[in-house]
């Protein structure tokens, strides 16, 4: 019997909102089953107060090249994330991939416009070595996509994107959005949230202090 991800989605949630990355009904959490479908948080939910009610399950389902969603277990008044399809391009990116966590921090959607272009150069901290990076003095960047309303149109350009450039690090950003990162493992994504939170904080800390990003 396949172990009930929703309370460590629900513990992530919670930590996460006390850190001031899902505030109010902000960001989203998915875990992927063994037989490919995933929990998702509903749409709308306070990200502090989340209960077992408050997630919908998916199946995932590829026609062609294009994302099939098909909602499984609805509850009547609960609604899957309106970027379920960003989570459904990932899992369908990455057969790795378990777990895929999108936050909302300032630090985030501060650095998504420190760069014109589609990628942000990451400054060579220990913290890379978390993320999988491991070499002398790295020069890795993480791709930046742009915000749609059209939630689907940011899946369609990661989808896109990724299956020509492979990214350095399981991580991107949506500007002015937040970040999203994926991992094998429920608790490797939040530590995956907890570096780039962190390698965000110091790059907007040496903006501040005027070292620029070199």
């Amino acid at each position: 019997m396949s172990i009930d991800p929703r309370p460590t989605l629900m513990a992530a949630a919670r930590q996460f909102y006390q850190m001031g990355w899902m505030m109010g009904t902000a960001g989203n959490l998915s875990a992927r089953m063994p037989d490919g479908s995933f929990w998702i948080t509903a749409s709308g939910r306070p990200k502090g107060q989340l209960t077992t009610d408050d997630f919908v399950l998916m199946t995932l389902d590829t026609c062609k090249d294009e994302i099939c969603l098909a909602l499984t277990l609805p509850y009547p008044d609960r609604r899957p994330s309106a970027e379920t399809s960003i989570h459904a391009a990932i899992y369908r990116l990455f057969a790795d991939a378990q777990a895929c966590y999108h936050v909302h921090s300032i630090e985030a959607n501060l650095v998504s416009l420190f760069v014109i272009g589609d990628a942000l150069p990451l400054p060579p901290l220990e913290m890379l070595k978390g993320l999988g990076v491991r070499e002398e003095n790295p020069q890795i960047t993480m791709p930046i996509f742009a915000n749609y309303l059209e939630v689907s149109q940011i899946a369609d350009e990661i989808c896109a994107r990724f299956k020509v450039t492979v990214p350095q690090v399981p991580a991107l950003l949506i500007r002015n959005h937040g970040v999203t990162v994926w991992a094998s493992s429920l608790e490797g994504a939040s530590n995956y949230v907890e570096l780039t939170e962190y390698i965000f904080r110091y790059m907007v800390a040496k903006r501040n202090i005027g070292m620029g990003l070199d």
